[in-house]
C-alpha cells in the first residue's frame, strides 16, 4: 500500500513536470547573455524539463529501476498525448522518443553507480540522459535527413552563425540543440542539491538489484 502511494506520488510529480515542460516550451527566454540573444535558442521549458531526471532518480532510489521505469512510461504517455494535440506529428515523434530512450538510460546508468559515491548516480545518469534526449530530439524534429517522418523547418535548417555570435555557421538547430543542453547540464548539477538533501529521507525500501 505504501509503495503504491509513493508510485502514486512519483507519477503526478513526473505528470507535472512533462506538462510544464510543455507548455512553457512555448515561451521564448528574454535577455541577453555574452552577446546571446537568449530567445533565439532557448524557451523556459528548458529549465523545467530537466527536473524529469531528478523525479526519476529519487524513485529509483528508493524503489529500483523497475518502478521508475514505470513513472516515466507515464510520463511518456502524457508527454505523447499532449505533444501531438500541441505540436506537428514529427515534433510529436521527436519528443516522445527522447523523452522515452532519455529517461530510460538515465536508469540504467543510475542503476549501474548507484554504489558509488552519492552524486555520481544522479550526475552521470543525467549527463547521459541528457546527451541522449537532445540529440534524439532536436535531430527528428529538425535535421533535413529525418524529413520522411514530416516536413522540414525551412527556418531551423537555414544556415546561421552558431550561438548568434560565432562566424562559424550551421543550421539553426544546431544552435538551439546547444543551447538546450547547456541549460540541461546547468539544471542537472543544481538537482544535485535537493537530491543530496533528500537522500537521508528517501531511502531504498527495496532490494538492490541490477535489473
Amino acid at each position: 500500500m505504501q509503495m503504491t502511494r509513493y508510485i502514486f506520488i512519483y507519477s503526478l510529480l513526473m505528470t507535472a513536470v512533462v506538462v510544464a515542460s510543455n507548455i512553457l516550451v512555448q515561451y521564448p527566454l528574454s535577455g541577453e547573455l555574452a552577446g546571446i540573444q537568449l530567445g533565439d535558442i532557448l524557451t523556459y521549458g528548458a529549465f523545467t524539463y530537466p527536473v524529469a531526471f531528478l523525479v526519476t532518480d529519487l524513485t529509483n532510489r528508493q524503489f529500483g529501476p523497475a518502478v521508475a521505469r514505470k513513472v516515466v512510461f507515464v510520463g511518456f504517455l502524457v508527454g505523447v498525448g499532449l505533444s501531438f494535440a500541441t505540436s506537428q506529428p514529427r515534433i510529436a515523434i521527436a519528443s516522445g522518443s527522447a523523452y522515452l530512450v532519455g529517461q530510460l538510460l538515465d536508469i540504467a546508468v543510475f542503476n549501474k553507480l548507484r554504489r558509488m559515491t552519492w552524486w555520481k548516480a544522479p550526475l552521470f545518469g543525467s549527463i547521459f540522459g541528457s546527451v541522449t534526449d537532445t540529440v534524439i530530439f532536436f535531430s527528428l524534429s529538425f535535421a533535413a535527413i529525418f524529413s520522411l517522418i514530416g516536413p522540414n523547418d525551412d527556418f531551423a535548417i537555414g544556415s546561421a552563425p552558431i550561438l548568434g555570435v560565432f562566424a562559424l555557421e550551421a543550421p539553426r538547430w544546431i544552435s538551439w540543440a546547444i543551447g538546450d543542453f547547456a541549460v540541461k547540464m546547468l539544471v542537472g548539477l543544481i538537482m544535485l542539491l535537493p537530491y543530496g538533501a533528500l537522500m537521508n529521507t528517501i531511502r531504498p525500501i527495496t532490494p538492490l538489484k541490477s535489473v
